[in-house]
């Protein structure tokens, strides 16, 4: 079947009331952001409550449903063909031979039905008069094909409007609400597993991301920071184009090595990140921080730890993987392609610097007190590093 159209089905927008049409508008914008990876033009519109792919020339059928699948928001594409008004025995002729096309060779018994919507009033017949009549039209044509109005194999939808509109297939779309109605926010991305799964995850509630990677040089490679814009890359054909910032955390980390006990470490050196994240955060206009942290994933994700690492923020913390364990996380990092990115072995600043025993019950009022140690010399690293900040704007095609 030659396919030249889509109609795209959503799910919580329906129910957005007089809003309704700043969610679809956000979402058509999604639509054409995704469509862009590719080669051909495409006409996305909307009609009468529905949203419309419609391509305007050649295009790659397999490339398009595959960007599609990526805008959150979409709860269903639905390839399409159509028909001119030109009288009801034209129109059983149509739907009869799509039918055939498809379905022909289907095994004997497959069961079907006609899903008929009249939003065009002035047409002859009402949607049960056409579920009937084009019911019986194809059972003549494929008698394999039996009726069922319950639980059918098939299901035919029909859709009269200024054209006639036919499809039977439903695609899942990814769901959620289309990217930048819910706001923004910065997401703290490593090169591990968890924080791109948690921008995603975000994201997919219609935030619009931002990100911040620390980079520890000489102790980092190149190869690191590249592998973290990658995983910025794929996150952002779901998320739409990242602002990442690359802040150089080499001398912060050094001080905190050099005056702070060992076992601290990594909770201290986590309590600048949050800082310095959140800093960028406010200047650029993100309502919250996202990280990956997964309830006692590792010594620095316990209740107390996290409670420690928290107290620095004013902006609230989104953790959208706090109760999912690794394989849970790692389902959905290979479902969104970030996983095999995320294994490739090139260290990060955290594992560098990690501690050998580090603490799992920090106290937070000995954690400020060896903080102190750092006094003389940290507001001016920590200034040093924001005014030295890379930022690099990261998105797919």
């Amino acid at each position: 079947m030659n396919y030249t159209s889509f109609l795209i089905k959503y799910g919580e927008i329906g129910v957005k009331g007089k809003n309704r049409y700043l969610f679809e508008n956000a979402l058509m914008q999604q639509i054409k952001y995704a469509l862009k990876r590719q080669d051909g033009e495409f006409s996305v519109h909307k009609a009468e409550g529905r949203i419309y792919v419609d391509a305007l020339g050649d295009f790659d059928y397999d490339e398009t449903v595959g960007n599609l699948k990526t805008v959150f928001g979409i709860s269903g594409i639905c390839p399409m063909t159509f028909a001119e008004d030109e009288g009801f025995d034209k129109l059983k002729v149509f739907v009869t031979d799509y039918m055939k096309e498809i379905y022909d060779n289907s095994a004997s018994g497959t069961t079907f039905k006609v899903f008929a919507r009249r939003a065009n009033k002035r047409y002859p017949y009402d949607s049960m008069e056409i579920n009937a009549l084009l019911g019986e039209a194809i059972l003549d044509a494929i008698p394999s094909l039996k009726v069922d109005v319950h639980n059918p194999d098939i299901t035919l939808y029909v859709e009269v409007r200024e054209k006639i509109y036919v499809y039977s297939e439903i695609i899942p779309g990814p769901g959620g609400m289309p990217v930048g109605t819910g706001g923004k926010a910065m997401l703290l991305l490593s090169g591990g597993i968890d924080s791109p799964v948690a921008g995603y995850m975000i994201a997919k509630r219609g935030v619009k991301i931002d990100a911040v990677y620390f980079h520890a040089p000489p102790y980092t490679s190149e190869r690191a920071k590249q592998k973290v814009i990658d995983l910025a890359k794929q996150v952002s054909k779901y998320a739409g184009p990242i602002y990442l910032h690359v802040i150089n955390f080499t001398d912060i980390q050094l001080a905190i090595y050099e005056k702070c006990p060992q076992d601290e470490l990594t909770i201290i050196m986590r309590r600048y990140m949050m800082r310095i994240a959140e800093t960028i955060a406010k200047e650029t206009g993100c309502l919250g921080l996202i990280t990956g942290e997964s309830i006692a994933q590792v010594a620095s994700q316990t209740l107390a730890s996290l409670a420690v690492t928290n107290e620095v923020c004013t902006l609230p913390v989104f953790r959208p993987c706090i109760g999912m364990d690794k394989l849970e996380i790692v389902d959905i990092s290979e479902k969104i392609d970030t996983y095999e990115t995320s294994i490739l072995p090139y260290e990060d600043c955290c594992t560098i610097f990690v501690a050998k025993h580090p603490v799992t019950k920090p106290s937070l009022e000995i954690i400020k007190k060896h903080e102190h140690n750092l006094d003389e010399v940290i507001d001016d690293l920590v200034k040093t590093a924001l005014d030295t900040k890379e930022t690099i704007v990261v998105s797919v095609g």
